[in-house]
């Protein structure tokens, strides 16, 4: 036997170990649930043959065997909860076997390779990830969606226990080529053999039904009666999840260097080359995400080919990057998705479920929720965005008496100007600095008022953060916007609740499970919230940005433009403007308009001329 078939088989017989470990702890946990019975059938054995008789065993006798019936409904009750509790799922795209023959063919070719069951399907989810997932729980069977269910079977009830589903992250079908796709996949495919074994089946089921009863207990309850079982369910769960973390935690260990072991023979030279492009792919991916498509999303728009987009964001950083020159010369071998039978299909199912996921949006589009393109992305996103916050800007400086111009006797300008923005933050002696500045009006009625939530004096304490001018505009800012998401809110809440309107989370996934159960909180969403709020600083700047690009494009020609990298950008005679943000902080913190004047009149952009808001 070869030294990878001895540490792979090390590694599985640590994994079974551990697997009886958990099962035992259930075997001690049954067992004691049916000590009160074994009394019981003792004592009523021995006064029926005579041995304890008399008045006080009789007693004994009643009140063990009531301890017993009260335990074993519990434990019946406890049993219960956590065979029918449904196990977490994550959210994926369900990729069927007709939709991407050559993807299912690839992964069978890599099982029958390393010697392992093939996946039962495969589904993709919009992260930099891949693993294996057991959901072989009747829950996740029937009813199944039309043509089959998830797993591209056409049974809608499956009567023996299935392989592993194969999650893969969608950002590698696009960044990488087939070959890396599979050395990357190569230790995770493994992975389905020390699944098959029936004692670590058996201790997984265990330890997710627990988990799955503890998460049901959870669950906000009606009655106290019902609170009162709930909790004893999930204590009897909690204690016995203590138990089996410590064997839970090894025995995945062991099946993932089983699964490692067994894999090395597989493409090992190459995965040492893909593991590379893993990072790589998962840099572009967030950056892409925080700095491309959040700003569509808070504007209602998803870009509907996340990623494609990932593709042309490296691309980017491998024209910018020396350490990356090598990775452009990849574009030339055939990429992964070409393995799916429509890739747009899916990357727009993937970056709909993005949205939902790290931005807590719509499960279907909708007119207040619709897709946007990458050519579309400067005029429908980027343009949108400034003038909907230099409208915001203007609409504050209308509320603290701001006039439209400082000079005594000057002609109103007919509509919103830079000038104004730029008077009214403009602090020649800036003798007051605030230490601290409020995030939200200080009427805690204020719609989305929250003490917590960090705001302008989110900076070190004891250092200035900006004059009282931008102290007010900011506070107006961040009131203002925690009103229109607070309306916002609830105007998505009534949409939702309308007859008629689908179940959200289950149909933004596309996954079995039922209509009507969703598999995961809805209303938990965003999953992963991809930045903190912004502070009010950030807010007031961001503002203030977005007023000075809106006058470069309607008195200087600029143009609105996307920056795979950076995201919204400014173009001024097709290039971009990269140092405006240092100026408009010099503006809000130390209220010194001359170096944000100085680049307009480099720019030659007029700020005493009307802009167009939205």
């Amino acid at each position: 036997m070869t030294s990878t078939g001895i540490g792979a088989e090390a590694g599985a017989q640590a994994a079974r170990t551990r697997a009886l470990a958990v099962l035992r702890i259930r075997g001690r946990a049954l067992a004691v649930a049916l000590l009160p019975a074994a009394a019981t059938v003792i004592l009523l054995t021995g006064g029926s043959t005579g041995h304890f008789v008399g008045r006080s065993w009789d007693t004994a006798r009643w009140i063990v065997g009531a301890v017993a019936v009260l335990v074993l409904l519990a434990a019946a009750g406890v049993a219960l909860v956590v065979a029918r509790a449904r196990p977490a799922v994550s959210p994926t795209v369900a990729i069927t076997e007709e939709s991407a023959p050559d993807l299912y063919r690839m992964v069978r070719d890599l099982a029958d390779r390393l010697d392992v069951p093939a996946p039962s399907a495969i589904a993709l989810t919009p992260d930099c990830d891949s693993w294996l997932e057991d959901r072989t729980h009747p829950a996740h069977g029937p009813p199944a969606p039309k043509g089959g269910d998830e797993l591209g079977t056409p049974g809608s009830h499956r009567r023996t226990p299935a392989a592993p589903v194969l999650v893969i992250g969608s950002p590698f079908l696009w960044w990488m080529r087939v070959g890396e796709l599979r050395a990357v996949l190569a230790p995770v495919v493994a992975g389905t053999g020390p699944s098959a074994h029936p004692d670590i089946a058996a201790a997984r089921r265990f330890v997710r039904g627990l988990d799955a009863a503890v998460a049901v207990s959870a669950a906000p309850a009606r009655c106290p009666a019902t609170r009162l079982v709930c909790a004893g369910v999930a204590w009897v769960a909690r204690l016995l999840l203590r138990g089996c973390r410590e064997h839970a935690a090894l025995m995945e260990r062991g099946v993932a260097a089983a699964a490692a072991e067994r894999a090395q023979a597989v493409d090992y030279g190459l995965r040492i080359v893909a593991q590379e492009q893993v990072g790589l792919a998962y840099a572009g991916w967030d950056r892409l995400l925080t700095r491309v498509a959040l700003p569509a999303w808070r504007m209602g728009r998803w870009p509907s080919r996340l990623d494609a987009g990932v593709v042309a964001a490296l691309t980017e950083l491998s024209r910018r990057d020396r350490l990356a020159e090598g990775f452009a010369s990849r574009l030339g071998e055939r990429p992964a998705c070409d393995l799916l039978e429509e890739p747009g299909v899916v990357d727009e199912a993937a970056s709909l479920l993005a949205a939902r996921l790290f931005h807590g949006g719509p499960a279907e589009p909708g007119p207040a929720w619709s897709p946007v393109a990458w050519q579309e992305y400067p005029d429908e996103v980027v343009d949108r965005t400034w003038r909907t916050e230099a409208a915001r800007l203007h609409r504050v400086l209308d509320a603290l008496g701001v006039r439209a111009t400082l000079a005594p006797g000057a002609p109103d300008p007919g509509g919103p100007t830079l000038a104004r923005v730029l008077d009214h933050l403009t602090d020649p002696t800036a003798p007051g600095r605030r230490r601290r500045l409020p995030a939200y009006d200080d009427d805690p009625r204020t719609p989305g008022y929250d003490p917590r939530t960090p705001g302008y004096d989110d900076e070190a304490d004891g250092e200035p953060t900006g004059t009282e001018r931008s102290a007010a505009l900011a506070a107006g800012l961040t009131a203002a916007l925690a009103r229109e998401e607070h309306e916002g809110a609830h105007a998505s809440t009534a949409d939702t609740a309308r007859p008629g309107c689908p179940a959200a989370a289950g149909q933004a996934a596309g996954q079995g499970g039922g209509p009507g159960s969703p598999l995961w909180d809805d209303g938990a969403l965003p999953l992963f919230p991809l930045q903190p709020p912004r502070t009010a600083r950030e807010l007031l700047a961001d503002h203030v940005k977005a007023m000075v690009c809106c006058a470069a494009v309607d008195t200087a020609g600029a143009t609105p433009g996307l920056d795979w990298l950076d995201g919204p950008a400014l173009l001024v005679d097709g290039e971009r403007a990269a140092d405006l943000t240092p100026r408009v902080l010099s503006l809000i913190e130390e209220g010194d308009p001359a170096p944000l004047r100085a680049w307009l009149v480099e720019s030659g952009i007029r700020p005493e001329k009307p802009v167009r808001l939205v």
